[in-house]
């Protein structure tokens, strides 16, 4: 006990308070900081750029502002010759933890909710403190040494572990960052009208592609590698392309020409083999395609360039739909035609222009074949269903009106003398 009384010295008692005075400040700097961004985005889109920004600045107020305290408090101590130790160590731990919060906000901006997005903010989280818990221990100096010391040479050029580290982090971090520049510009594209929804995606596809390419880039050439060094990487990844990547770059490729030439766009009802649905979403490798049972089916994109696709919405959202029925010959054929077209025309899914209309078709062993011919706008809202209920409605009318639908029968022939079925053959 004693110890610990001889340890709280005068000057770690200031420290102390500096420290609990810029937590304090940081803490009041959090609050004000959440209702003035609140105020502000109170009639924001959601997923603007201003309510990100502000939200970001939001999440650095407490770091920030006790970051502040505690510097101003250091300057104080320095100036009168006084240590602060404390002080010292809270410096890389605030900032570490502004870094943390930053960086994490802008994952959780680019990525979308789920085990991805976790276990980035692990890795960001784990590789900060690590770093800032060998700063304060002594040993991140020997340590870089050490790494700096240790060098690969993937080509003429040599590189050290050090500065593969160093582009590791600092390529994560611009990656990061372009990443997130490329979703924001993709949100707004997405937003901005007057272009059709295909071309939106494709203008925002390329731009999100160029800036990750532009921000590795940017991150290799800040920590000084010589990108004549990844030639020999470049070589081997093309040929990886040309043999075992073909099929994803046939899919990217395929990707990029669906978008292009608007032959399927989002909300587009499709039917590919047996799958019918409507198209959700148009990513760079596959298309994901909902059906009416809540199914979402993946489809990759060289299969919709290379197979035959039904595009029911592709010029003209207007669908026919056939309903063939069998009347008997015993029933009016015209009197049956009349009720499928009234039967038609009282459904309110069916269009006015064109007109529904029936015909006979054929006279069948069984019966005539009939059928009626309709017109609808909103194919995703369902074909089937609107063909069972055409049928039904069909159903009630001809038994209403004494119309009887035949099915297949076979007469029997007896021979006459009342001779047996073998022709009297024993």
């Amino acid at each position: 006990m004693n110890t610990y009384i001889q340890m709280l010295t005068p000057d770690r008692l200031w420290q102390i308070a500096a420290v609990a005075l810029a937590l304090a400040v940081g803490w009041l700097a959090h609050r004000l900081a959440t209702q003035r961004v609140a105020q502000a985005t109170e009639n924001a889109p959601q997923r603007s750029l201003r309510r990100i920004l502000l939200r970001g600045s939001e999440r650095l107020a407490f770091p920030l502002a006790a970051l502040l305290v505690t510097l101003t408090g250091r300057a104080a101590l320095l100036a009168t010759h006084r240590p602060g130790e404390i002080l010292a160590v809270m410096t890389p731990l605030l900032l570490s933890l502004a870094a943390i919060r930053l960086l994490v906000y802008f994952l959780r901006q680019g990525l979308r909710p789920g085990p991805t997005l976790r276990a980035w903010e692990q890795i960001v989280g784990l590789s900060i403190w690590a770093v800032v818990a060998l700063h304060l221990l002594g040993w991140l100096e020997p340590l870089s040494k050490l790494l700096d010391r240790v060098q690969l040479t993937p080509g003429t050029h040599p590189i050290t572990l050090l500065t593969l580290f160093k582009a590791g982090m600092l390529i994560g971090v611009v990656f990061l960052l372009t990443w997130w520049v490329g979703s924001a510009i993709e949100r707004q594209i997405m937003a901005a009208g007057g272009i059709s929804a295909s071309l939106r995606v494709g203008i925002a596809k390329v731009i999100k592609f160029v800036m990750l390419v532009f921000g590795l880039l940017i991150g290799l050439n800040l920590v000084g590698i010589d990108l004549t060094a990844f030639t020999v990487f470049g070589g081997a990844l093309g040929v990886g392309l040309g043999l075992g990547l073909q099929r994803i770059a046939s899919n990217l490729v395929s990707g990029f020409i669906l978008l292009f030439d608007r032959s399927i766009r989002p909300g587009d009802v499709i039917s590919i083999g047996d799958r019918f649905g409507w198209v959700q979403e148009l990513r760079a490798r596959y298309i994901v395609v909902r059906d009416r049972d809540g199914v979402e089916t993946l489809i990759p994109n060289e299969n919709l360039v290379t197979s035959q696709v039904i595009n029911w919405s592709y010029s003209d959202r207007k669908v026919r739909l056939k309903t063939p029925v069998t009347i008997s010959y015993a029933d009016d054929p015209e009197h049956a035609l009349r009720l499928m077209e009234e039967v038609a025309r009282a459904h309110p899914r069916i269009l006015d222009d064109p007109s529904p209309g029936a015909r006979l078709l054929s006279f069948d062993d069984n019966g005539m074949r009939l059928e009626l011919r309709a017109w609808i706008q909103d194919p995703e809202a369902g074909v089937n269903n609107i063909r069972s209920e055409l049928n039904l409605a069909i159903w009630r009318a001809f038994k209403n009106h004494g119309i009887t639908i035949p099915y297949p029968q076979r007469v029997v022939h007896l021979p006459a003398g009342g001779g047996s079925l073998d022709g009297g053959r024993r």
